[in-house]
């Protein structure tokens, strides 16, 4: 199944101040995730932020928030987005039924959330160079159990390139720069 973006919604998870630096690869996790972000801007894909407790995590990180302007924004204290009083019927309302997921840590919120998501018959895109954990054991064991349970493992240029389907567009054009 190719991601289709009239059908997806990107859900970034938990990309924190104060979790960012204990994260392996973060810089790659966070540029890659601001990639997806800006596109899914200019391509017209809702997008959704969560953070985790954020008085003792902090904020999103800047980068994050400055690609993430027309992203819907959510604080939580469940692990699992889905678990959140309210952001299972923010993500429905969008009315697609494919997730790209990307964020941190992908052992923890980052699979809870997709395991949820799967329950709730979404099919769970896990964009695996724009989601670690702390380990890099940790970010693999999940992403293994995830594709186990049904969801699949993809890159963000995999995203990018489904969402556009062919080249020599005016889309394809505006989103060269984020390819390169």
């Amino acid at each position: 199944m190719l991601i289709d973006r009239d059908n997806s919604l990107l859900l970034v998870v938990d990309i924190q101040e104060k979790l960012a630096p204990a994260i392996h690869d973060a810089d790659t996790v966070t540029a890659n995730s601001a990639r997806l972000l800006r596109a899914s801007a200019q391509l017209g894909v809702p997008a959704f932020v969560s953070e985790q407790y954020v008085r003792g995590l902090g904020p999103s990180l800047a980068a994050i928030r400055a690609a993430a302007g027309h992203a819907r924004f959510f604080e939580k204290t469940h692990f699992s987005c889905a678990a959140e009083p309210g952001v299972l019927d923010l993500l429905r309302a969008a009315n697609r039924r494919q997730i790209i997921l990307t964020g941190t840590e992908t052992h923890v919120c980052v699979l809870q959330t997709a395991c949820d998501l799967l329950a709730d018959n979404f099919a769970v895109f896990l964009v695996a160079d724009a989601a670690s954990s702390r380990t890099p054991a940790s970010r693999d064991a999940a992403s293994e159990r995830l594709r186990a349970l049904g969801g699949q493992i993809v890159t963000t240029e995999m995203v990018l390139f489904e969402w556009l389907r062919r080249a020599g567009t005016d889309e394809f054009r505006a989103l060269l720069p984020l390819i390169k």
